[in-house]
């Protein structure tokens, strides 16, 4: 299995989330988000030059910035 970044995934790709390199803030903001360590995503879309990462995260598609994106670690196959 490969470590990669939520920004080094293809589309259409599947990770298991392992960490997240952030302060308590990022934690509970992405707690809220239902992302957090274990928890299994599928990257759907990107944004050009630096925009918004788009995940499908159980049955919910969520939009994240390209720093947040940067700070979430998965694990693929």
């Amino acid at each position: 299995m490969k470590k990669i970044t939520l920004l080094q995934m293809k589309r259409n790709q599947r990770g298991r989330i392992i960490d997240i390199s952030g302060g308590t803030a990022l934690l509970s903001r992405m707690m809220s988000m239902g992302l957090y360590s274990g928890r299994e995503i599928t990257k759907v879309g990107q944004m050009a030059l630096r925009g918004a990462v788009t995940i499908k995260v159980g049955r919910a598609v969520i939009a994240l910035g390209h720093g947040m994106a940067r700070k979430i670690i998965l694990e693929t196959e």
